[in-house]
């Protein structure tokens, strides 16, 4: 079992520790509802240091990204950060990932914890183009400060503007650290990611300065459970949950970030065969007016026959009502269809929606 550089802050105070993809990680504090709240409200941190980062070098760096993901990485500039996604040769997704273009000829790719060994063994095997490619996971700790109010407390630990569009990166000195500091989270609030390197005491050095300049925000340490509903209320995928090796992009509702037009990529004619013969299948949001907690797993159905499947599902805390996403047959993936959550026997009455579920 593995522990990031803040494991003893989250042991001193008090989290509540799980094992996930490996490591020991905070999966609450106080309540997942609270912290949640805390996110939407005002800010929250998060460790996230269990990421992984591949960095790529060398002067067919982006011919080896544009082969292996399904976005178009010619359209970055160094600064840029691009949500994508892997596909094996017949279309299941590896991963979903972040591409940020450091350089002309360097790139960093940020994975999931839990695919690290498997994602890096991937781009190794499809190294046909003599890249250099670096797994710099256990280097790095990963900060997410996200929330209305994360701008204001930041700000303070840097004399650099804080500028960022979403989706963009810069290297500055930060609360006296150089770092990669990035406009990006998975909580659909304004919020940044922070990458280090350094031993533990420089990484609770980062922590406390931030919850220093956070004190008159009250700024709350948040854990994996409300990193997981927060994400799910704005509708984001997760791996292993709503996408994985047996989903393809363009049913998961990823189409947006699948660059059919762009060169070859691992995956592309299968998904092209597919685009062209029409989707058998969806992921589409689902909620209900129903006091009912869809989880992963559960049936989704119409007239007590199976029509889907839920993949995730909560109560969300801001509006109080079930919320999950899942895959339906194809005619039941337009908005407003009537399905049903199959709950212990019971049809519990739910239907298509749009996202994100909550509007920010």
């Amino acid at each position: 079992m593995k522990r990031t550089t803040f494991y003893n802050i989250h042991k001193n105070l008090g989290a509540k520790i799980v094992e996930f993809a490996g490591f020991e990680m905070p999966i609450q504090y106080s309540s997942i509802i609270a912290e949640h709240k805390a996110v939407r409200n005002s800010v929250g941190v998060f460790d996230v240091s269990h990421m992984g980062e591949v960095f790529v070098k060398g002067e067919k760096a982006l011919d080896f990204v544009q082969y292996i993901t399904v976005n178009d990485a010619s359209k970055l500039f160094p600064g840029r950060v691009q949500y994508s996604a892997m596909c094996y040769e017949d279309g299941g997704i590896v991963d979903d990932l972040l591409v940020y273009k450091i350089a002309d000829n360097e790139f960093m790719l940020v994975i999931n914890a839990s695919n690290i060994d498997k994602d890096f063994a991937w781009m190794q095997k499809n190294n046909k183009f003599g890249v250099e490619l670096k797994n710099l996971s256990d280097n790095y700790s990963l900060l997410a400060v996200q929330g209305p109010n994360s701008l204001k407390v930041l700000q303070k630990l840097t004399d650099t503007e804080i500028n960022l569009e979403y989706y963009h990166f810069t290297k500055l000195n930060f609360a006296g650290v150089d770092m990669i500091f990035s406009r990006t989270g998975y909580t659909g609030e304004l919020g940044y990611e922070l990458y280090f390197t350094g031993n533990e005491k420089v990484a609770e050095e980062v922590w406390n300065k931030i919850f220093d300049a956070g004190k008159e925000f009250g700024i709350k340490p948040i854990g994996l459970g409300a990193r997981d509903t927060l994400r799910l209320e704005m509708g984001f995928c997760l791996y292993g949950n709503d996408i994985d090796q047996t989903t393809n992009p363009l049913e998961a509702g990823l189409g947006w970030i699948t660059k059919l037009s762009k060169p070859g990529f691992i995956g592309k004619d299968v998904l092209l065969k597919v685009k062209e013969k029409g989707l058998d299948r969806k992921l589409v949001p689902l909620t209900s007016d129903e006091k009912t907690f869809p989880r992963h797993g559960y049936d989704i159905t119409v007239n007590n026959e199976k029509v889907g499947f839920i993949t995730s599902g909560t109560v969300s805390p801001i509006l109080d009502k079930p919320i999950a996403l899942g895959y339906v047959d194809i005619k039941y993936a337009e908005i407003d269809s009537e399905v049903n959550f199959l709950i212990r026997g019971k049809e519990i009455p739910a239907k298509v929606v749009k996202l994100p579920f909550v509007k920010r």
